[in-house]
């Protein structure tokens, strides 16, 4: 599997907000951490709504 097609400081971001090592982000499939985005977004709005 090729590592994800993404910058260097969005592997960090997502690598601190996901809370998981950089190179596990980097080698993560697509569909995971797709799934893992949406999560996080969705603990976001039901933080906001609070």
């Amino acid at each position: 599997m090729k590592p994800l097609q993404i910058s260097a400081e969005t592997a960090l971001m997502l690598s601190k907000k996901l809370n998981v090592p950089l190179e596990q982000i980097m080698h993560m499939p697509q569909h995971i951490l797709i799934k893992k985005l949406m999560e996080i977004s969705e603990e976001e709005e039901s933080k906001k709504e609070e």
